[in-house]
């Protein structure tokens, strides 16, 4: 019955007669709605200002832990392999170490000139002149360009090409360009740049 009275009371009841100086006055069923609203509001409050922050924080930690064990799993795999690491390594500093004896030196150069002049007299090229160039510095190394002027026939060209390749130092073929002499002359005009390099020691 007590329920009934209540909900009877609720529906008799009109919010204009509620007196906001006597709270005590008021009728339990709106005083128990009242607190359920409150109660309801710190709960949502409370959700929002404090678990949805603690939600964003475990997400947070959540990503961080992804992450950790992604660099725990590079890590353990770097290090069960550290040997083969190691071993590359000398292997990687043996070829770094064949590559710059192929460097010519500043006391080498003008051995590599005569060896390219040597080359082209050996297939029949008439070297008109070798002329160095300005060095140019890089990150890791210096570019020594060398400008080639020579006559030769076709074949006498492509030969004296292939020998370049067959020098104990490196050299590199840039630019080059081939003219005829004279009309119906099979003699051949050409021009070309020859790069070698020499690593840069650091004061250079």
């Amino acid at each position: 019955m007590a329920f009934e009275d209540t909900l009877s009371s609720l529906r008799e009841f009109d919010i204009n007669d509620l007196d906001f100086d006597n709270v005590g006055s008021w009728p339990v069923a709106i005083k128990l709605l009242i607190w359920a609203a409150l109660i309801t509001g710190v709960l949502v409050a409370g959700y929002y200002y404090h678990i949805e922050d603690l939600q964003l924080q475990l997400a947070t930690v959540e990503a961080k832990e992804v992450e950790l064990k992604k660099e725990f799993e590079k890590k353990a795999f770097q290090a069960a392999n550290l040997d083969a690491y190691r071993r590359q390594m000398v292997e990687m500093e043996e070829s770094f170490g064949a590559l710059v004896s192929q460097l010519p030196s500043d006391t080498e150069v003008p051995g590599l000139l005569e060896d390219i002049t040597n080359k082209g007299l050996l297939n029949g090229l008439e070297i008109s002149s070798i002329d160095l160039q300005k060095e140019q510095a890089k990150e890791f190394y210096v570019e020594l360009p060398i400008a080639i002027k020579a006559v030769g026939s076709y074949h006498d060209l492509g030969a004296f090409i292939s020998a370049m390749a067959g020098l104990p130092r490196i050299v590199t073929l840039h630019d080059f360009t081939i003219s005829a002499q004279s009309a119906g002359s099979n003699r051949l005009n050409m021009s070309i740049i020859a790069k070698t390099y020499r690593y840069k020691d650091g004061d250079a």
